[in-house]
């Protein structure tokens, strides 16, 4: 899951890495499990890092991989080891990414005794998702990704600390002091490999776990698969092999890196949830807040509380944005509806309807939408100068603010492209 840089990602050739030592104990692991992969080698790739080459041309509906059930890390498995008993006597029950995360942790811990060793070594050490950034790095984020990537913070640390009963209960599995082994960055590391890594696999609720839906299955090999945009793909657990298969409908050529898409996610997404951003992703855009979007609004509106309440109401407040091809539409109407004068008030409802009230208020519309995307492109601007300064102070944060970076600097692409939009739309009402 590695961060994009490169703008030649797709056509870039990659290094054959299946020589590697953790490489071949995988390889062996996989066959003892039944699996023997024909289409795909590791490599490493400029831009994308690790991933899978094909190692000939794929065509369209090709299945690309086919993982038997035995390779696959779920609840059952955890349910069938040592754990199996802990977790039944445990109450109330455990929840299935509990589950996952304690094998996880506890076989890590194992090492060498690991039946999952193979595995483990090929995950990645670290992670890059908000929840593992430095507070400095957090706080370069855009505001609503910031407000996000706390959310996630407090989020991971409250399920440790409820979590600390639970792994007390473990005592007599290990000779070691169960706080060594169940640390906050033992879990969360764990948490980010499930979340990061887990395909979707809908599996029948266990008794022995809380009712949460139990969706997440680790699939080894599969999930060294990165991601783009612009494939497209069927993944599913087929209940006749009993093998999770994906299958492309996008052609690869041979010797190129084989992607798959996690899904139509913008870059914010794609960072809170898998630790990266896509470069030229179609779905990026940037964001503006309830607070921007009435900043560059007269003060003196009596109507604005009504305004603002009317946008709430019709869920008009939330995913208004910046894109490739200018502002929103959802952005422009909202900035519409907020510029309409007293005497044109009672027209709002024709406004979100998409009607135009007056050249007076489609034009005041897109100079505050003008006025926004400046101010954006100058906070942007700031930052990158600001994360520029501290790669050369803080070295050890290289890849955390490279990732800053990357994301910034495909929102300043975004707002420029936003600004030239605006630019051709006024032009019609001057």
């Amino acid at each position: 899951r590695a961060c994009w840089t490169s703008s030649t990602v797709v056509n870039s050739a990659g290094m054959n890495e299946s020589y590697k030592p953790e490489f071949i104990e995988l390889k062996k692991w996989l066959k003892d499990r039944k699996f023997e992969d024909t289409n795909l080698i590791p490599a490493c790739f400029p831009g994308t890092g690790r991933g899978l080459m094909s190692k000939m041309s794929l065509r369209e509906g090709q299945t690309i991989i086919s993982l038997p059930e035995s390779c696959l890390l779920t609840t059952d498995t955890v349910i069938r080891s040592y754990l199996g008993a802990y977790i039944a006597k445990w109450q109330p029950p455990p929840s299935p990414l509990l589950a996952l995360c304690t094998f996880l942790v506890s076989e890590k811990h194992a090492g060498d005794r690991s039946p999952w060793k193979p595995y483990l070594e090929v995950l990645p050490k670290t992670y890059t998702c908000p929840v593992c950034l430095e507070p400095e790095v957090v706080n370069l984020l855009p505001s609503p990704l910031k407000t996000k990537a706390w959310e996630q913070r407090s989020h991971v640390q409250e399920f440790f600390s409820s979590s600390r009963g639970f792994f007390s209960s473990l005592q007599p599995l290990f000779s070691e002091a169960i706080e060594s082994i169940f640390s906050y960055r033992a879990l969360r590391w764990a948490w980010c490999t499930v979340n990061t890594r887990a395909v979707y696999m809908k599996r029948p609720p266990l008794l022995c776990l809380s009712p949460e839906p139990d969706t997440c299955a680790l699939a080894p090999y599969l999930d060294l698969l990165n991601h783009s945009p612009d494939v497209q793909i069927k993944a599913a657990f087929n209940e006749e092999t009993r093998c999770y298969e994906i299958r492309t409908a996008t052609r690869c050529g041979r010797h190129k890196e084989v992607f798959i898409c996690y899904g139509p996610h913008d870059n914010h997404r794609l960072l809170l949830e898998y630790g990266f951003v896509s470069i030229r992703n179609p779905h990026a855009c940037v964001y503006v807040s309830k607070d921007m979007l009435v900043k560059y609004l007269p003060t003196t509106d009596k109507q604005m509380n009504k305004k603002i309440s009317i946008l709430e109401d019709h869920d008009f407040i939330e995913n208004l944005t910046f894109g490739w091809d200018g502002p929103s539409w959802r952005l422009l109407a909202a900035l519409k509806l907020l510029c309409l004068e007293a005497e044109e008030f009672t027209c709002w409802k024709k406004v979100l309807l998409g009607e135009i009230i007056s050249d007076t208020n489609e034009k005041t519309s897109l100079d505050v939408a003008q006025k926004i995307c400046r101010y954006f492109i100058e906070e942007t601007n700031a930052v990158l100068q600001k994360v520029s300064r501290m790669k050369d102070e803080e070295v050890s944060l290289m890849n955390q603010l490279t990732l800053v970076e990357t994301l910034r600097t495909e929102e300043l692409k975004i707002l420029q492209a936003s600004a030239k939009a605006l630019i051709t739309l006024q032009t019609a009402f001057t």
